[in-house]
């Protein structure tokens, strides 16, 4: 499967593999965390990959922030989704100490960490469940996600130096 999804990444045109590295990071969990590591992996310009990257993991952000709640609030009435809505307000909850206790910097310090758990979806899940503002939210995630693109850029042209 990976052999095949190689072959598929490499047949494709530039300017389609800057768009498929643009809808990766727009992922929940694969963010631009994966996005990054692929697009270098392409032989794509880094500069680009790390601003295409940085703009599509923030697209979806504002309506995390804004719907989060009333979808979660949905799931967990529905009788076959509801195991999913409180997975969702765990997640959540078991990372929201940290960032209330902090606030703005707390939530900048959690998506910028590239670590499994953190990262912009959850960071706009923990905003919306726990009421911190969409506008005392988003520009903290933005720079969190432009910080966790710099560490993966250096990471991933790193080992892309220590391969060739």
């Amino acid at each position: 499967m990976t052999d095949y999804l190689i072959s598929q990444f490499q047949t494709m045109s530039e300017g389609m593999k800057y768009l498929m590295t643009f809808l990766i990071s727009m992922l929940p969990i694969v963010e631009l965390r994966g996005a990054v590591p692929i697009g270098v992996a392409l032989g794509l310009n880094t500069y680009l990959v790390l601003l295409i990257s940085i703009i599509g993991n923030m697209v979806p952000i504002p309506f995390v922030i804004i719907f989060a709640r009333a979808i979660i609030n949905w799931l967990k009435k529905k009788k076959f989704l509801a195991w999913f809505g409180r997975w969702l307000e765990k997640k959540a909850a078991k990372n929201v100490e940290k960032v209330i206790k902090y606030e703005k910097i707390g939530l900048f310090i959690f998506v910028a960490i590239p670590l499994p758990g953190t990262g912009a979806w959850t960071g706009a899940l923990i905003a919306s469940l726990f009421d911190l503002r969409l506008k005392n939210s988003i520009l903290p995630i933005a720079w969190g996600v432009a910080l966790a693109g710099v560490i993966m850029t250096l990471g991933s042209e790193g080992i892309k130096l220590l391969i060739t």
